[in-house]
């Protein structure tokens, strides 16, 4: 059984994701592509010979030929495209936001739970890295006792001047608020935001952020997101338990030695740093779709969307106000 994906959006993310699926991911196939951009969408369409570029997003969705859809297209077009994809009865994999707002999540929530089957998933791909995969197996086999802290640096080489500085929040450290979630199976219960003196390359945007959650049963979590940290694209985190400590660090398997120095090299962007979590998420997708998958599925949930975009609001909110917010989730 082939699974006939269509994609909506074929930028930077979207593009990557159809290649995959025409040509790396077992058991699927790219049925169509939309984007705004038809000519960009024809660039990709055209290299996968089983794809064919479409006018307009809720006619792909409603495509006979395609089996399930994957959203990668602008934030604010999430929400209609999914609910689409819902009211389609068909599978969507949309990348992170599930919708801007948690408004827009709750939206989802309810047209998902009334089609009475769940078909939404969001892409927050860190769950598949294998050294985030490695901290859960630990955790999970009780290896560092009780879990009492967690320490996350996210840090970009660059950004445009002036972005708004909730966008931090939003659009980088909401994957470290899902990965804090996934790794201690616990809701985040408060957020506060911390600002100081702000990169001179950031101009009026407040970069880096210093945010500190905690988790409903006592965890804290603390995230350092800098977007203008200029030497590459660097993630990591630690975590603290009672009996001991592990680390995800120097993800890059070379080590090189020239110039009377020994470093490792560090990406550009997240694309190579995370280009296998990818891959498995994708993979894991499809095959859950076919009913082949081995064991349980790590994909983010319609409800897993609807709580980071929650606690991100809380944590913009934080931000704006300089006081502490309680993250208030729908039963």
């Amino acid at each position: 059984m082939t699974i006939r994906v269509g994609v909506v959006g074929t930028g930077i993310m979207g593009s990557d994701h159809a290649r995959m699926l025409g040509r790396i991911i077992s058991g699927a196939e790219l049925g169509a592509v939309f984007d705004i951009d038809r000519a960009r969408a024809e660039v990709v369409a055209g290299a996968l010979p089983t794809a064919r570029v479409l006018d307009d997003p809720q006619a792909l969705i409603g495509d006979p030929d395609i089996d399930a859809v994957l959203v990668a297209s602008s934030d604010s077009t999430h929400e209609a495209l999914v609910l689409g994809c819902i009211a389609a009865g068909k599978p969507v994999l949309c990348e992170k936001p599930l919708a801007p707002t948690a408004a827009g999540c709750r939206h989802i929530l309810d047209a998902e739970a009334a089609a009475g089957r769940r078909l939404v998933s969001v892409g927050f791909m860190r769950r598949y890295d294998p050294g985030y995969v490695e901290l859960k197996r630990l955790l999970a086999g009780g290896h560092l006792g009780l879990p009492l802290l967690l320490h996350c640096v996210h840090r970009n080489p660059a950004a445009p001047a002036d972005v708004a500085s909730g966008h931090l929040i939003t659009g980088s450290a909401v994957h470290e608020i899902d990965i804090a979630r996934w790794l201690f199976g616990d809701e985040i219960a408060t957020i506060s935001v911390h600002t100081g003196r702000s990169s001179r390359a950031a101009g009026t945007t407040r970069d880096p952020l210093l945010l500190i959650l905690e988790t409903t049963g006592g965890v804290l979590v603390d995230v350092e997101v800098f977007v203008h940290a200029r030497y590459g694209y660097e993630v990591r985190c630690e975590v603290v338990g009672e009996e001991g400590t592990v680390a995800l660090d120097a993800p890059a398997p070379t080590l090189v030695r020239r110039d009377f120095t020994v470093g490792r090299g560090l990406a550009a962007d997240w694309r190579p740093r995370f280009a296998e979590a990818y891959r498995r998420e994708l993979q894991d997708w499809v095959d859950g779709l076919r009913g082949i998958s081995t064991g349980p599925s790590a994909l983010a949930t319609a409800w897993d969307g609807y709580a980071a975009t929650a606690v991100a609001e809380a944590g913009v909110t934080a931000l704006e106000t300089g006081l502490s917010q309680k993250v208030d989730l729908r039963a």
